[in-house]
């Protein structure tokens, strides 16, 4: 007895339930299709046109369709490809799709006109699926490229790299292989590589209403003066040109070099007394060197000094003198020794390894002449004195 009356309960309770679950849920719709973006085509007579197509399987057990095409004009050759290779046929897994293009090739001597054409799928379980094409032989339309850039204007120094992403468009109804060039100042070295690659190229392809970034590297020579410099990007392909003036804003730079009048780095000192060098400091760069202090360093026990220790600033071109005074140590012996002198600023600096040759002093050189001179002396007495006996 409770059975039946927990049975009835159950009923009751999905037939008043019913109305409200099937409002609330849409159906969903199960079967086999075949799609594209643009079932109706204009082709070029003498050219190749794909045709992107998506076989869409919505809810049924998987299984091979068979692909076929009807309607197909005479002289017309449509081949059905598969991940670029030609199909016979093709599985979609449950609810998923599988890609497919149609590669059309229309004769040179095709009429102007509309041509039906249907791409068909159909399974062993009598499931199936068409897709009409109309395809439209029109005149031929002249490429068209374009090109724009979000950031056509840097700023650096003349030991940056200008690099710019410029976004080239294929404005056609077809593909197109797109070559790439940059006329830049005298000795400015240009090169161009792929969106997201490092690659250096020359060329890129780009399909029928697509758009590729691709990056121009712009370096400029050392020696660059502060100014802005343009430099023409081009684009060509098929008799389709576009151009795109992008423009490197160079400041000044200034460059530091240390050394001597004549080249030579090396000298003479003799232990425990100064020797005084001249050094020569210049400014090679395009701008003005500010806030320079001089440094060096030497063995142990040495002393370095400079005149002047510092300079306020040293202008484009211009060179000057710098005294440095090097005291060798006093219990230094005879030999070669290396000291480094630096200049240092605010971004710049330079150094200069000097090596300087160190002699001990002429007295000393007596000293020790007169010491055997006496010896000798006394050697001889010794030997005159003792000889006799």
């Amino acid at each position: 007895m409770r059975r039946l009356i927990a049975l009835l309960v159950l009923l009751a309770s999905a037939a008043g339930a019913s109305p409200a679950t099937a409002q609330s849920q849409p159906a969903v719709m199960q079967g086999l299709f075949l799609l594209t973006d643009y079932p109706a085509q204009t082709v070029r007579a003498g050219e190749i046109t794909t045709i992107r197509v998506k076989l869409q399987n919505s809810g049924l057990a998987p299984e091979a369709m068979a692909l076929s095409l009807s309607g197909v004009p005479a002289g017309w050759k449509i081949d059905i490809l598969g991940g670029g290779q030609p199909v016979a046929s093709a599985m979609p897994g449950q609810n998923e799709s599988v890609s497919l293009q149609l590669r059309v090739e229309v004769p040179k001597d095709a009429r102007p006109g509309t041509q039906q054409v249907v791409l068909s799928a159909k399974g062993a379980r009598l499931q199936s699926a068409e897709l009409p094409l109309a395809l439209t032989v029109g005149t031929e339309a002249p490429a068209k490229l374009s090109m724009k850039s979000r950031l056509p204007s840097l700023r650096g120094t003349p030991r940056s790299s200008f690099e710019y992403t410029v976004t080239v468009g294929n404005d056609s109804g077809k593909d197109l292989t797109v070559a790439l060039s940059a006329q830049g100042p005298a000795n400015f070295q240009t090169t161009f590589t792929e969106g997201f690659g490092s690659n250096e190229i020359s060329s890129i392809p780009i399909e029928a209403g697509q758009t590729k970034d691709i990056k121009l590297k712009v370096t400029p020579p050392r020696d660059v003066k502060a100014g802005d410099y343009p430099v023409l990007v081009k684009v060509a392909s098929e008799g389709a040109t576009a151009e795109l003036r992008v423009t490197l804003q160079v400041s000044g730079q200034g460059r530091l070099a240390l050394s001597t009048k004549d080249g030579r780095l090396s000298g003479e000192a003799e232990v425990g007394k100064s020797s005084t060098y001249t050094l020569q400091l210049s400014n090679d760069g395009t701008a003005a060197v500010d806030d320079i202090e001089m440094t060096g360093s030497a063995p142990t026990n040495w002393k370095v000094e400079f005149n002047p220790k510092s300079l306020a600033a040293l202008a484009p071109n211009e060179k000057k003198d710098v005294q440095v005074v090097v005291t060798p140590s006093d219990k230094a012996i005879a030999g070669d020794y290396v000291a480094s002198f630096r200049a240092t600023a605010r971004g710049e600096s330079s150094a200069a390894d000097f090596r300087i040759t160190v002699t001990t002093s002429t007295l000393w050189g007596v000293v020790g002449i007169g010491i055997i001179a006496v010896a000798l002396l006394v050697l001889l007495g010794a030997v005159a004195r003792f000889g006799r006996r």
